[in-house]
């Protein structure tokens, strides 16, 4: 399981010595353990770190379990470190080398699969799950009052009495409605607690309708779908409902991104496009929302002061003096940077949608 944890220490971690990323398909309907091997064998093969390669090749060969549908590996043998993670989504193959761990695939992962929360409700009951990187984190449920109706011909039929047909169908009325109302209130506090990027609501539209009305603001502004389910649906079918919609929508907040950049850039405020604007608002800490380009990268230089990053070839750094060192993947690194300060990063996949974006821009918080 990939952690927060694990992530800050992947952002922080840096070497001296080189350091071996290595990104795995394994996904089970698409070859064998030695299908993979094989692949993985192929991908090491240029790359010129032995003591790195062997570690990674035996910990496949002799450790791995071959569990999941993605796996992430580090290894930096000069320095004992070595990391594996497990992934419940596929990863595309990926191998790198450089003095600090390889981290943009992981912020595509958080940008896709990250953050999920989703609410089964009725009028008595709701169940809460929180998905993350395509595993359930954590579940929860409250249940309220049973909600029950009076029977045709049941009880006094006299208006307004009470136990009368129209006294109780108020009566479950304002059950139901107080139900839905401490439902919301426990959604809330659930999501709030799970650090929730994104809301789906399921059940019937007749209660999905009012539960919505009655979450916070702040949360019904992160509801990207409602979908009809049985408030009894088993967690497997929960977590495929969630990953066919979260797709759907991903492609919708792509679009919608890429609006936002282009319009905010034309302005000539809150946002940038190309590559050196785009790092140096990095720079300066400004970046909001890095948006790029899946498979984007492109070469730039670091100051090994202030780590000020430029895709100009310069004499000395303008903010410190110091020399530059040539780096092959300047977007990494500003991945890297906008993710430690807590920033987003948005990965773009469809192709037809980002034609007029080109590769690289951001949204800027000033």
């Amino acid at each position: 399981m990939f952690t927060e944890v694990d992530l800050k220490e992947l952002l922080e971690y840096q070497s001296g010595s080189p350091i071996l990323s290595v990104y795995l398909n394994i996904d089970p309907a698409e070859g064998s353990a030695g299908t993979y091997k094989l692949r993985l064998r192929s991908m090491l093969k240029e790359i010129d770190l032995t003591a790195d390669t062997i570690s990674v090749e035996r910990y496949f060969n002799h450790e791995h379990e071959w569990t999941g549908r993605g796996r992430a590996v580090f290894s930096c043998e000069a320095d004992d470190f070595f990391r594996s993670y497990s992934f419940a989504v596929p990863l595309r193959d990926r191998v790198r080398v450089s003095d600090r761990p390889y981290v943009k695939p992981l912020a595509d992962l958080l940008d896709s699969h990250g953050g999920y929360g989703v609410v089964l409700v009725d009028k008595q009951r709701a169940r809460l799950f929180y998905f993350h990187l395509g595993e359930l984190r954590k579940q929860a449920e409250w249940e309220g009052e049973s909600v029950r109706r009076t029977k045709l011909g049941g009880g006094s039929q006299a208006a307004g009495r009470r136990g009368g047909v129209a006294g109780q169908t108020k009566y479950v009325e304002e059950l139901a409605e107080r139900n839905m109302k401490e439902a919301a209130d426990f959604s809330a506090r659930f999501f709030a607690d799970n650090r929730i990027r994104r809301v789906l609501v399921g059940g019937t539209e007749d209660n999905i309708s009012p539960f919505r009305a009655l979450l916070p603001k702040a949360w019904q502004s992160l509801i990207f779908g409602t979908f009809p389910i049985r408030i009894s649906a088993s967690q497997t079918e929960v977590l495929e409902r969630t990953l066919e919609l979260g797709q759907q929508a991903e492609k919708r907040r792509e679009a919608q991104v890429v609006k936002s950049v282009l319009d905010a850039a034309a302005k000539g405020r809150g946002g940038v496009l190309q590559l050196e604007d785009t790092l140096n608002a990095v720079h300066d800490g400004r970046v909001q929302t890095l948006i790029i380009r899946e498979g984007f990268r492109a070469p730039g230089y670091r100051c090994q002061g202030c780590d000020y990053l430029t895709s100009q070839e310069l004499d000395a750094c303008p903010f410190c003096g110091n020399v530059f060192k040539q780096i092959p993947d300047a977007v990494e690194m500003a991945v890297r940077r906008v993710m430690q300060e807590g920033g987003e990063v948005e990965v773009l996949h469809n192709g037809e949608r980002i034609s007029s974006f080109g590769s690289i821009g951001a949204l800027l918080r000033y």
